[in-house]
C-alpha cells in the first residue's frame, strides 16, 4: 500500500471575506499533486479574524452551504481537507477546525482561547479524533499547542497524527516551530502544522503579521520540512515504518496509549 502524503498549505487570508478565502483555496487543493491526501490550511482559512464584533458578521454556520463546497471540493479531487474558520452555532461562536473528506466532515472546536477572542468566542469542551489516510488523527488549533494535557489526551487514544491550523504572530515564530516539534516528540507522532502567513490590514482592526512557519515533524521531533513566510505548500510523505521505528525508540516497553 502506498504511504500517504499530506501538505500543510500555507497562505495569506482574506479577513472578513469568505468567497476569496474559498477560492484562494479552491486553486491551492488543484495544484497540489495528486499524490496529497490530506491538505492541510492555516485557522481561520475560510473566514479570517478581527477582533471586534464583525466577526460574528461572517461566521460560518454548517448548514449554509461554505462547507458543502469545502466537501464538493473534497470530492473532486478525492482528497481530506483540513481548514480553520469562524463557526456560528445557535447564537455562540467558536474557533473551529473542520476535518473534511469527500464523504465525511469531523469540527473541532478551539478549547483554548488566546487574546481577543475570549471576548468573542465560546471554547469547544470535545477533542476530536478522525480516520485519515494517516491513520488516528487529533485536531488542534494554534494556542492549543501550548496545553500539555491536550498532547496527553491523544496519546491516550493512540493517534497517529496531529493536524494543527495556526495563526501565530510573527515576534513569536519560534515558539510555534518548538511546540509543534514538542508534541510530535511527547507522543511519538507525525504533527502536521499550517500557517497563516502575510498580515491583517483591515480598517478599523489593529494590523497583524502572521509568521507562517508551517512545518511537518517527524515522530522523533526532528522536522521534516518547513516554510519560512512564503505562501507555498509544505509536502512529505509519511511512511508507517518511520511513526513504528520512533515509537519503539519513545515507548520501548509499552503502548503509548497505555505508558
Amino acid at each position: 500500500m502506498t504511504a500517504p502524503t499530506v501538505a500543510a498549505c500555507q497562505m495569506p487570508v482574506a479577513d472578513l471575506d469568505v468567497e476569496t478565502n474559498l477560492e484562494r483555496i479552491r486553486r491551492r487543493v488543484f495544484d497540489l499533486s495528486p499524490a496529497v491526501d490530506v491538505a492541510a490550511f492555516p485557522e481561520h482559512a475560510l473566514t479570517g479574524f478581527v477582533p471586534d464584533e464583525r466577526l460574528h458578521e461572517h461566521a460560518i454556520a454548517r448548514e449554509d452551504g461554505t462547507l458543502d463546497h469545502v466537501r464538493a471540493l473534497a470530492a473532486d479531487v478525492d482528497r481530506a481537507i483540513v481548514v480553520g474558520f469562524v463557526e456560528r452555532a445557535d447564537g455562540t461562536y467558536y474557533n473551529a477546525t473542520a476535518y473534511v473528506g469527500p464523504e465525511s466532515t469531523a469540527v473541532y472546536r478551539k478549547r483554548h482561547l488566546w487574546g481577543a477572542e475570549r471576548a468573542l468566542l465560546s471554547p469547544g469542551t470535545r477533542r476530536v479524533v478522525v480516520e485519515t489516510p494517516v491513520g488516528r488523527a487529533g485536531l488542534l488549533t494554534c494556542y492549543d499547542l501550548n496545553f500539555v494535557e491536550e498532547s496527553a489526551a491523544f496519546v491516550r487514544r493512540n493517534v497517529d497524527a496531529l493536524f494543527v491550523a495556526g495563526a501565530w504572530p510573527r515576534a513569536h515564530a519560534e515558539n510555534w516551530r518548538l511546540l509543534l516539534r514538542a508534541r510530535a516528540l511527547d507522543g511519538a507522532r507525525w504533527v502536521v502544522g499550517a500557517g497563516r502567513t502575510g498580515r491583517r490590514d483591515v480598517e478599523r482592526a489593529p494590523t497583524a503579521e502572521y509568521a507562517g512557519g508551517s512545518c511537518i515533524v517527524s515522530p522523533d521531533g526532528s522536522v521534516a520540512t518547513e516554510l519560512d513566510r512564503e505562501s507555498d505548500d509544505c509536502v512529505r510523505t509519511l511512511d508507517s515504518a518511520t511513526l513504528a521505528e520512533h515509537r519503539s525508540t519513545v515507548f520501548p516497553d509499552s503502548d503509548p496509549s497505555n505508558p
